[in-house]
């Protein structure tokens, strides 16, 4: 009971710094804008996932200073992703902070006593898996729902499965993560997390399941992130065969064709990620025996469904990219117009009307189908 109680009003603490942060996000007009990749239609607040951030600040101060390297980093990682929320920073000054933020990270984890190789792989792991939470932090609801199942789960491994971090870690952040949610997961989103939020909660995610792996000697734990794992990579690869540049932003996601071509909500999208990696992870902790045959056959069954479902849904991506691009086309040329006051309007109209016409052929030729669908 006492501890209901506890966790109660952490909950209401946190709720009262997130409205005081949105004040702060309003005045000094920290929002996201959006634009032709977005999933919203909407002027947003960002960086609402700087209450995750608080959450391990908390523990830290409540709990003795209990993990000063890792917090020392956590607040690194935080404040250069805040940095970029308001004012876009150079590729190399992100880097210098998330390589010595993961350097920290390691000596708390006391990876240094272990050969050399040991961390480079954690390096290029963490690397990858904090660029990859970033990246799929498109949609309201996706990163605190997901975030939560994992965080449910640790929990449950922490308390039932084997001990391996103090459990009031765990809950306090769990706390600040359904304030998040209470504003993010709905239809119309009071606040996006930011980078602040999708990097931060990556990073105190990775600490965990990374405590996780070295205190059980078993690296089939990762299964725990698989679902935004197998999307990651697989929007990767099929990028990279499209001759893409991987660094520029896309909408070609899984989750992102859901909500964007198919129209699925939101909140609706993000509750089935949630529900297929609990799911995941519920199946792992029944056959723990078997955990690297169960990671396998995991990330294999996932790429079997992204692979059909892209072999499906893919064109309808490709043919709404068009339309954009047509549509832009046209209004980048009435705006010209507009601008230079050019006297010749029906020279403009017809230039307009011939590149509709060779556009919409093209898609005539191409996608057929979906033009009558």
């Amino acid at each position: 009971m006492n501890s209901i109680v506890t966790y109660g009003i952490i909950f209401v603490i946190f709720l009262v710094l997130e409205l005081a942060y949105f004040k702060i996000a309003d005045k000094f007009n920290i929002i996201d804008k959006p634009n032709e990749r977005s999933s919203h239609t909407k002027v947003t607040l960002r960086g609402g996932g700087i209450i995750f951030y608080f959450g391990a600040l908390a523990y830290f101060l409540t709990s003795g200073f209990e993990y000063p390297w890792f917090l020392l980093a956590l607040t690194l990682v935080t404040f250069i992703s805040f940095v970029d929320d308001i004012k876009s920073t150079g590729q190399m000054t992100r880097l210098l902070f998330h390589f010595s933020a993961m350097a920290l990270m390691f000596y708390q984890w006391g990876l240094f006593s272990l050969s050399w190789w040991w961390i480079v792989i954690a390096l290029i792991v963490c690397t990858g898996i904090i660029n990859a939470y970033n990246f799929m932090d498109g949609i309201n609801g996706i990163t605190g729902g997901y975030s939560l199942v994992i965080l449910a789960a640790l929990a449950y491994i922490n308390k039932e499965v084997i001990t391996f971090v103090e459990a009031d870690f765990i809950y306090t952040v769990i706390c600040s993560v359904l304030v998040f949610c209470f504003f993010n997961f709905r239809k119309k989103a009071k606040c996006f997390a930011g980078d602040v939020g999708s990097v931060g909660i990556a990073f105190i995610l990775l600490f965990l399941i990374g405590r996780l792996i070295i205190g059980t000697g078993d690296f089939s734990w990762i299964v725990l992130l698989s679902v935004y794992g197998v999307d990651s990579v697989l929007t990767i690869i099929h990028r990279l065969m499209l001759h893409e540049n991987i660094g520029l932003p896309h909408r070609k996601h899984l989750y992102q064709i859901m909500a964007n071509e198919l129209k699925i909500p939101h909140v609706m999208v993000s509750s089935i990620y949630m529900v297929v990696q609990a799911i995941i992870v519920v199946g792992y902790i029944m056959y723990m025996d078997y955990g690297y045959w169960y990671l396998i056959g995991t990330v294999i069954l996932l790429s079997l469904i992204y692979i059909c479902f892209m072999k499906k849904f893919f064109r309808l991506h490709q043919f709404f990219s068009i339309f954009h691009l047509q549509s832009n086309l046209e209004q980048s040329f009435k705006d010209y117009l507009f601008e230079n006051k050019i006297k010749g309007e029906l020279y403009g109209i017809s230039f307009l009307i011939i590149i509709s016409f060779f556009l919409d052929l093209y898609l005539l030729r191409s996608h057929p189908k979906v033009l009558w669908e």
